[in-house]
């Protein structure tokens, strides 16, 4: 499983990748700083493995892991092939999910691509970038299957319908992730069209040291823009997390985030909400030999041939 960290250029993407991965993507001050896409394989933090541990005090301990891909930057005209656009998109594709990063601190020594600090904007940017790649997939659907509607086969003016209903929304700007399908086999149907903005998202809203605790004016405006689509917020001070990374011992970390009024560093909770937002869940197997953690989808039924414990 992977959830794909995408965002506009020079917001905080392969900085927020090199705290959640051992793997160090480059960093630096300027747009397009990531050009392939970088991959960490990162575990889930999980208080219950550790207590296992203690329990059954095994020869080894293997966590429960989340593939993080960190893709290159976006720039408007990305769905025509602009900039890395093509590229970019091929990489979200391959995602079960999106980290989508966006900028909400003001930092003149930092260059932002459009000059000015407004998240709304860079989301609406990137969304209509994928919005437009969507409706060239829908449309391209849409041509073969109405030769096959006009034939008069239920199945494909069934499908037909289901097309028109996806297209309505593009064009009025909304994300597929916000559509109510209310049958199942709607459901099925749309997933099967891996539409790039009916992936389930989570969004990052990157923000300064003094935000880190309780937010600003910026991520409020994104918290209200996101309300129809069914998909959550992170508030992570990235920068700063990268600091807390730099920290050798627990204690240290611990004063850190004390001091900025934090209890967890906000890369253990993206990992967690990440893992959740995949609609993945925890299976336990314990032994002398190992203490497990599964990776299983949601609803899924542990075989009871071992002790194990799933949430």
């Amino acid at each position: 499983m992977k959830a794909g960290i995408v965002g506009l250029p020079n917001v905080g993407k392969s900085t927020l990748f090199n705290c959640l991965s051992n793997a160090k993507a480059q960093s630096a001050n300027f747009p397009f700083c990531t050009i392939e896409p970088n991959i960490g394989v990162v575990n889930v933090p999980d208080e219950r493995l550790d207590f296992l541990n203690k329990l059954v005090n095994p020869e080894k301990v293997i966590p429960a892991t989340v593939e993080i891909v960190d893709i290159a930057g976006l720039v408007k005209g990305a769905s025509k092939g602009e900039g890395l656009g093509n590229q970019f998109l091929s990489n979200i594709r391959e995602t079960d999910a999106i980290l989508h990063v966006l900028r909400c601190f003001d930092d003149d020594n930092i260059v932002h691509v459009d000059s000015t600090v407004d998240p709304i904007r860079d989301k609406e940017t990137i969304d209509m970038e994928l919005q437009l790649k969507d409706m060239e997939t829908v449309e391209k659907r849409k041509e073969k299957i109405n030769r096959a509607a006009k034939t008069g086969s239920k199945e494909a003016q069934k499908e037909l319908e289901i097309l028109k209903k996806i297209i309505s929304s593009l064009e009025r700007g909304e994300n597929v992730r916000s559509i109510d399908f209310i049958k199942d086999d709607e459901t099925t149907y749309v997933k099967s069209l891996q539409l790039l903005t009916d992936k389930p998202v989570l969004y990052v809203c990157n923000v300064d040291e003094n935000a880190a605790a309780k937010g600003n004016a910026y991520v409020e405006k994104v918290k209200t823009a996101i309300v129809k689509e069914n998909c959550e917020v992170l508030v992570m001070a990235v920068s700063i997390e990268a600091d807390i990374n730099e920290l050798e011992s627990y204690e240290e970390r611990h004063l850190f985030l004390e001091d900025i009024g934090l209890t967890e560093p906000g890369s253990a909770k993206l990992i967690r909400s990440a893992y959740n937002l995949l609609s993945l869940q925890t299976y336990f197997t314990a032994g002398e030999k190992e203490v497990r953690a599964w990776t299983i989808p949601k609803g899924a039924s542990a075989p009871p041939s071992r002790w194990y414990y799933t949430y």
